[in-house]
């Protein structure tokens, strides 16, 4: 008889690991430290998401799996492929990125949000969002996605007395569960469908469904990609976003907007190219219809931004993300219908790794801006090249990367690839609508940066740029300059991405 008792590859699973350890130690310590040293949890939390990062370098010599069936080692739940590393990369990176603007943050806030528990809820978030990508089971996937989910509505809503924050974080949590709840009836129809929750054993199955449950199995694939559009924010699963944004610390903003699509997009690839590729009749028109309705929805939200109302540069940021989710999306649609998925996945990983970047950029400024300008307006931000010349060339560069044009040349590029991706599938009408959308974008995006360099109104302000905010804004500079002066780095990197 076969043991039943695994060994594990601790290598493989290092990276979430650690991020988890790391939440439970600043847990504990919390308890021990006075008020005046719980500056030092910040930077335990920070090496500790350096360190899961770095971890991920000892893997890139081949593909790792743990958690294996006894009597099949080629069926596992947890794989670090290719894709797995990239996207944990991507997750790590930007909480790291968010750990450095909430040291910040904290300091601002004056004792208003409790340090212990805001950094144990955001490792305990990045550790699930690691894990994510790596599941190859939907039962390890949903743990994955809840626990990545859990504390990012208590993040949202930690401000002590913040109605707004606890009005953003109820509504947040409200509508993620009705989703979740969605999703996991649709995996109980495609485990009835299938009878494993194994991706790869899900993908061989569910070929040979018998005629009664056909529809079922159908109806399973929708709704399990209801949870994961939820993550994306995919229209008509959108309307939290803006609320959410405003009503949360600036840092989560930015963490929800880069991490949480990083969640729901590996997700959504993980169920519908790995275990649904037979289906690709049912999600691929889904999805193709999704992407349109997102991007117009998001890029108009984005444009009917007044200057001058409160929050509005934090408003058009979670519009913007919601148009920029859209494109995420068109190369996913487009695996539907293509020869080798390989191709558009890997535009999406590409566009995904630039985004990441470059918003993360856009909130450290705007992170900046809010630290004198509390009510982070459009119009907060006018002659801002007079008082700080560097940071509104930074931001400037990160708006307009999102808006694809040069000097952003990895932002053009990305674009061109989901753009080719799209018409490669023989979906020129989605192709189209993206053009349209682009040219939408480009005028929000414009006149924001055209803000940065009119004359100030009355004497220009200064802002002071505390450490661990110009580590932020420099690394993702730094990084955005690279990328846009060899976009062929990301592109080579996301054309190989494998499962």
């Amino acid at each position: 008889m076969s043991s039943l008792v695994q060994s594990v590859d601790w290598l493989a699973v290092a990276p979430p690991t650690i991020a988890a350890v790391v939440a439970l130690v600043v847990l504990v310590a919390d308890l021990f430290l006075g008020e005046q040293r719980k500056a030092l949890l910040g930077w335990v939390s920070v090496a500790g998401l350096a360190a899961a990062a770095l971890m991920l370098l000892p893997l890139l010599d081949g593909d790792r799996a743990t958690f294996c069936l006894t009597g099949d080692p080629h069926v596992c739940s947890y794989t670090a492929d290719r894709f797995t590393l990239v996207i944990q990369f991507l997750v790590l990176g930007g909480a790291l990125l968010t750990a450095l603007l909430t040291v910040t943050a904290l300091k601002d806030a004056k004792r208003q949000l409790p340090e212990g528990e805001f950094w144990f809820l955001l490792l305990s978030s990045a550790a699930g969002a690691a894990l994510l990508p790596a599941s190859r089971d939907l039962a390890t996937l949903i743990v994955a996605l809840e626990v990545a989910s859990l504390p990012a509505f208590a993040l949202v809503g930690i401000r002590y007395g913040d109605k707004r924050s606890s009005e953003a974080a109820l509504k947040f949590f409200l509508s993620s569960v009705t989703a979740t709840a969605v999703s996991l009836m649709g995996i109980s129809f495609v485990y009835a469908a299938t009878g494993t929750l194994y991706l790869t054993q899900v993908a061989e199955r569910i070929q040979h469904v018998d005629g009664q449950l056909h529809t079922i199995a159908q109806t399973g694939v929708v709704l399990t990609l209801v949870g994961f559009a939820f993550k994306t924010a995919a229209v008509p699963f959108h309307f939290w976003v803006p609320d959410t944004y405003v009503g949360a610390p600036l840092p989560v903003a930015a963490y929800l907007s880069v991490v949480g699509k990083a969640v729901g997009f590996s997700g959504i690839i993980l169920i519908t190219v790995v275990a649904l590729p037979s289906y690709s009749d049912v999600w691929g028109p889904v999805l193709a219809v999704l992407a349109a309705l997102t991007m117009t929805v998001g890029n108009v939200g984005a444009l009917r931004q007044q200057a001058t109302r409160a929050y509005s540069a934090v408003r058009l940021l979670a519009w913007s993300s919601v148009g920029q989710a859209g494109y995420l999306l068109v190369p996913i649609a487009a695996a539907a219908y293509a020869k080798d998925a390989q191709k558009p996945i890997g535009s999406t990983v590409a566009y995904a790794l630039m985004y990441a970047v470059v918003n993360l950029g856009a909130f450290a400024v705007a992170a900046l801006v809010g630290r004198t300008r509390t009510l982070n307006r459009l119009t907060d931000y006018r002659g801002l090249y007079a008082s700080n010349p560097l940071t509104a060339l930074l931001l400037a560069f990160f708006l307009l990367c999102l808006a694809g044009l040069p000097p952003g040349i990895i932002g053009l590029f990305a674009k061109v690839t989901v753009f080719s991706a799209a018409v490669d599938a023989g979906l020129g009408w989605l192709a189209v609508v993206m053009a349209v959308n682009v040219v939408i974008a480009l005028f929000y995006y414009l006149q924001w940066t055209a803000l940065l360099f009119r004359a100030p109104e009355g004497e220009p302000e200064k802002h002071r740029v505390p450490a661990p905010l110009s580590a932020a804004i420099g690394l993702t500079a730094v990084v955005g300059v690279v990328l846009s002066g060899a976009p062929e780095l990301v592109l080579r990197f996301s054309a190989t991405v494998l499962f």
